[in-house]
């Protein structure tokens, strides 16, 4: 071989040796741009375990069935002038509100325009006639007003109304009987006195016939919604209900009602799994609109016809705030978890035990792993015990060996 040829393989030689080093290079180029783009496009393929809840729920109309007794009285139609406010505590017997009388705008003007013509007629005499009754009297009259002015109670503010009118005729008469002019306001006071009959004798007092909590807000379906009715609620009478879902009642200006805080009941109508399995005598959780989550017992189960049956719940809890309501949106709870959350696309099912993979400082551990509850979008999970992998047949070097799973450990996501 001369020394020419032998040059040339050497130079074809070198220019294969670039050439392959130029592919491989390439070749990583192309793996890390690669990397580079599939790390973009899931830039999160872990996920950290943090405490959480998950639940098994779904979510329907609610109608309020009350023990609630209405207060009206349908011979007087001139409007009601509330005595206890809406949501105040009354008891047996205690009047709740009153109707005003045909004539009470203008009988009340006409007493007031008296009282001030009373008043004048007093303060006209030349003669001092403030005896001690009277000044007396008067302190009373001063009492009564600044307790009205630190208070908010009608029913209060009415009865300290009602003792000045009393105090301020007694002065009066007084003041008649001790004046030379008393004919004068002796027959102001009988005047006014004739009004103020005609208008007590237009006016009546509507009583609690128990004791509860007063509520002004009247929607028509106390009658048919009562707890004496359970049994003849059924989905015919729920779907008849015409009320916008939410909507606050409005309060009533001819008649009010007197409701049992202590408990009410939510009818429902439902058709799921979990609702074919329930049992009357359960206690589950309802979800209200305000969020709170209160038990409910499901205290009566109608038969299901075409997969539906309504559902009775009694609650104890936010009874008061729901009597405002009628038909509200409820989430129907079946059973809710707390413990370690893990998405279900993290966990591998291998001959019929759990896993999950752990990723921690570039390594990777499978994990035996025991699902307490699951829905359709998160599990709760939790290591097992030594007690119960003894009885699923590990031995003591193969349960000294397992890793454990914990709070703020990364999963991979999609294994």
């Amino acid at each position: 071989m001369n020394k020419k040829t032998e040059e040339r393989r050497k130079l074809n030689k070198k220019k294969v040796g670039q050439a392959t080093l130029v592919l491989i290079i390439f070749i990583l180029v192309i793996c890390i741009f690669y990397s580079i783009v599939n790390l973009l496009i899931q830039p999160s393929d872990v996920f950290v375990i943090e405490n959480g809840k998950i639940y098994d729920e779904e979510t329907n109309i609610g109608y309020v069935v009350r023990d609630e007794t209405l207060v009206s009285n349908n011979e007087y139609e001139n409007g009601i002038v509330t005595i206890k406010p809406e949501g105040a505590r009354v008891a047996k017997g205690e009047s709740v509100f009153r109707y005003c009388s045909a004539n009470e705008e203008k009988l009340e003007a006409k007493i007031s325009e008296l009282d001030k013509e009373i008043q004048k007629a007093i303060e006209g005499q030349n003669t001092n006639i403030y005896s001690t009754d009277i000044q007396l009297l008067e302190k009373q009259i001063e009492e009564k007003l600044l307790l009205i002015q630190t208070t908010n109670e009608l029913d209060e503010i009415a009865e300290y109304k009602s003792e000045i009118s009393s105090y301020m005729i007694r002065k009066a008469k007084i003041a008649g009987e001790l004046s030379p002019s008393g004919s004068y306001i002796n027959k102001l006071i009988t005047q006014r006195s004739e009004y103020e009959q005609e208008l007590n004798a237009g006016q009546k007092y509507i009583s609690a016939p128990i004791s509860g909590i007063v509520s002004y807000k009247i929607d028509g379906y106390e009658e048919s919604l009562k707890v004496d009715n359970l049994d003849s609620i059924n989905k015919d009478t729920l779907n008849s209900i015409k009320l916008k879902t939410g909507q606050l009642v409005s309060s009533s200006q001819e008649k009010g009602k007197v409701v049992n805080n202590f408990y009410c009941y939510i009818a429902t109508i439902l058709s799921s799994d979990n609702a074919m399995r329930a049992k009357e005598g359960d206690v589950i959780k309802l979800r209200l609109s305000n969020s709170h989550e209160i038990s409910a017992e499901i205290v009566k189960i109608s038969g299901f016809v075409d997969g539906e049956a309504v559902f009775i719940f009694k609650i104890t809890q936010d009874v008061e705030y729901l009597i405002g309501y009628r038909k509200i949106s409820i989430d129907v709870i079946w059973w809710n978890e707390s413990g370690l959350k893990v998405p279900n696309s993290s966990i591998i099912t291998e001959e019929d035990k759990n896993y999950v993979i752990r990723s921690r400082t570039g390594y990777t551990d499978k994990i035996l792993v025991k699902i307490k509850k699951q829905n359709g979008y998160y599990s709760i999970i939790e290591n097992y015990t030594t007690q119960e992998l003894r009885e699923m047949g590990y031995s003591t070097s193969e349960i000294s060996s397992m890793k454990s799973i914990s709070l703020y450990d990364e999963i991979v996501l999609k294994p």
